[in-house]
């Protein structure tokens, strides 16, 4: 089967793991403003253990997190800086071991994670533009995350077509298994998949959504993709959160973990990567020991 490349985990848990300043609602904005050696530091660990790509520490750098006033000041600053870092610390792991690392930037929803409800388009694109540009002279790749709905994936893939870089959009998941796989709008992966398709993007991924509705989602994307004769990457990076509800308050408090083993995960990646993944990481609470098991079964295949 094809190899697999590993990207990292969730960046805000592993800050929180290793002791950086982390509080809602600033979530990884905090070590970026305050410490950005413990920023450093998780990138590395999830080196040390095994990705591939090492995901800029941009997702917070929004006004939902940072509020208006700090990211009109700092927001476009603090991506970049996130995304210099991100860039060093690749180069640094690279020149000591061989082994090429690359950097993908990220385009964060702009308006709120899992939340499709709040979102405006005119004010997601100019977030989004911001991001691009702060982040784009220093990454590889581009990975569009936590994309919730057709319309802010219509508004992320307008900003990424200013890059020649390749893109991978990431959709999140109504977390409830049911017969067909929804994105958390209620729109459907087939219908996601099939813009993907249509934009001539690299990749399409499923993210930060629990591992049990990632199976049927990449059946239905893979089914689409077979049909329109795509050569479209598919991946996933699932959370360790408990099930996320319609009204989801992502700066109210830290949403609960559940107990997944770096085996547990296995075993889904395992599965994931039968249907047809060949790009597999983890989101929010998946550490570098979930990687690391991911990274020993993937060289021992």
């Amino acid at each position: 089967m094809n190899k697999v490349a590993i990207l990292d985990g969730g960046m805000g848990r592993e800050l929180k793991r290793i002791g950086a300043p982390f509080s809602q609602p600033l979530w990884s904005a905090q070590a970026l403003i305050e410490s950005p050696e413990h920023v450093r530091r998780a990138h590395q660990n999830f080196i040390d253990a095994g990705a591939d790509i090492i995901t800029v520490n941009s997702y917070a750098c929004v006004p939902f997190h940072l509020g208006d006033a700090l990211y009109q000041a700092e927001g476009a600053q603090l991506a970049r800086s996130a995304a210099a870092l991100a860039q060093s610390v690749a180069k640094e792991a690279a020149a000591s071991s061989g082994k090429p690392v690359r950097v993908a930037g990220s385009i964060p929803p702009a308006l709120g994670s899992y939340r499709p409800d709040l979102f405006e388009a005119g004010a997601a694109q100019a977030i989004s533009s911001t991001l691009f540009d702060a982040q784009d002279p220093h990454v590889d790749l581009w990975i569009a995350e936590t994309i919730a709905s057709l319309a802010e994936f219509d508004v992320i893939h307008a900003v990424l077509q200013h890059t020649q870089k390749d893109c991978y959009y990431a959709f999140t998941l109504n977390d409830d298994v049911m017969e067909t796989s929804l994105l958390r709008s209620g729109e459907s992966v087939r219908s996601a998949a099939e813009r993907v398709c249509a934009a001539d993007a690299q990749g399409i991924f499923f993210n930060c959504s629990t591992p049990e509705v990632m199976d049927l989602a990449i059946r239905e994307a893979r089914a689409v993709m077979d049909a329109c004769g795509a050569d479209i990457e598919l991946g996933v990076y699932a959370n360790n959160f408990t099930p996320i509800k319609a009204n989801h308050q992502a700066n109210g408090a830290l949403q609960a973990m559940r107990e997944l083993t770096p085996q547990d995960y296995l075993n889904f990646a395992k599965r994931w990567h039968e249907l047809g993944a060949t790009v597999i990481g983890g989101c929010c609470g998946i550490y570098p020991e979930h990687i690391r098991a991911l990274n020993e079964w993937r060289n021992e295949r």
